[in-house]
């Protein structure tokens, strides 16, 4: 391979070009993570006076994560992607949507937000409320080979829809793509936070963790969600991509069938 692919593929002209954005889009990538760790886990404490045992409120935890994420790629995307997750970054990895090196760049910006934003949130939080500040754990009852499957279909339909509302090939689904994203983290949060506590970002544990200081059953949360967006990346992009224009499509065939219906109706005027 010759030499200028090489450094294209790992990355090399990004850093040396000023106009790549690069700095831009790590900033963007660090301050989505912050706003998810913080409003997030935020959704996880409550200074509200309730009996030991009181289950936490699923539905207002799954939409607030859902909707921090809703509101972070509507304002941020353009800037950096809008990965704000190492699984999903993995799966652009893959498919050689992002080079080596702004790959590995966004994981560190991403885990130092999420780091951020729990150090934020511990700030603004009585002590005697904190709690583990959101931090995912496993439930008792499952084992971590259990979770780590969890994990995985988490970090799976996450990426898949990602992957859905960014092809190219469909641009009548990039306008509700933040919407759709949003609503999958709402998804994986309702479905399992009594599992592992629905994190479906490997950065998002990782920044409740530092603060916490608690690393059981850690690995759980970056191998689970990371395969994941793997095999979701590479099984959209070489089998689940939408025809390009001119093939068939199912975009095309309902504009050929509105046509043929506007054609009819013209005629019974």
């Amino acid at each position: 391979m010759p030499e200028g692919n090489i450094k294209i593929n790992l990355g090399v002209n990004e850093l040396q070009d000023s106009k790549s954005g690069l700095g831009k889009a790590l900033l963007a990538e660090l301050v989505g993570n912050l706003l998810l760790n913080f409003f997030g886990c935020l959704s996880c404490v409550s200074l509200l006076e309730q009996p030991a045992g009181t289950p936490p409120n699923i539905v207002l935890i799954a939409f607030t994560f859902g909707l921090v994420i809703f509101t972070s790629v509507q304002a941020l995307g353009h800037v950096s992607g809008g990965h704000f997750n190492p699984a999903v970054t993995v799966g652009m990895l893959a498919t050689g949507k992002v080079s080596i090196i702004r790959a590995v760049f966004y994981v560190v910006a991403q885990c130092i937000g999420a780091i951020s934003g729990s150090l934020i949130l511990k700030a603004l939080t009585p002590a005697d409320f904190q709690g583990n500040l959101g931090l995912t754990t496993l439930n008792k009852h499952l084992t971590p080979v259990q979770g780590m499957g969890i994990e995985f279909f988490l970090g799976f339909v996450l990426v898949l829809v990602i992957f859905g509302v960014c092809d190219g090939n469909k641009p009548h689904a990039k306008a509700p793509a933040a919407l759709a994203i949003g609503l999958t983290v709402a998804l994986g949060h309702l479905a399992a936070v009594d599992f592992t506590g629905a994190s479906m970002n490997p950065a998002r544990t990782f920044g409740s963790a530092v603060v916490a200081n608690i690393w059981t059953d850690h690995w759980v949360y970056w191998a689970g969600p990371s395969l994941g967006g793997l095999v979701a990346g590479l099984l959209y992009t070489y089998l689940f991509v939408a025809p390009s224009i001119g093939e068939y499509s199912p975009v095309l065939v309902e504009d050929k069938e509105l046509k043929r219906l506007n054609k009819h109706d013209d005629n019974m005027a």
